[in-house]
């Protein structure tokens, strides 16, 4: 068995956030796990099913692998770095600002192979 694997890096959006979203395909056959993405109403489920279909496609272009054998074996969502602003408050305070981004890893398997 072959490991398919996709990534993405420096997603705009705190792994916390993404975490909620693919903890709901992992596991899944990646047919299903589309499906699923398509209509969760969460903003990063676009990114994370474009990066499931990659995955998708890495494995039938690559590998010769049928979409329909194809599951979700592991999906991360990892912290990437975190960007740092300040805005000015009251007082001669400043107020930080975190723009969190995440690095997202899909690894696809075929299922019994």
């Amino acid at each position: 068995m072959q490991d398919i694997q996709a990534k993405i890096r420096h997603l705009p959006q705190s792994a916390q956030k993404v975490r909620a979203v693919i903890d709901l395909v992992r596991g899944k056959n990646a047919n299903d796990a589309l499906e699923i993405l398509q209509f969760v109403n969460k903003r990063a489920a676009s990114p994370v099913q474009k990066l499931v279909a990659s995955a998708v496609a890495n494995a039938e272009e690559n590998f010769g692998v049928s979409r329909d054998d194809l599951y979700v074996a592991k999906i991360t969502a990892d912290e990437a770095p975190t960007r740092k602003w300040r805005r000015f408050g009251a007082r001669g305070r400043f107020k930080p600002i975190l723009r969190r981004t995440s690095h997202v890893t899909v690894i696809l398997r075929e299922r019994g192979a």
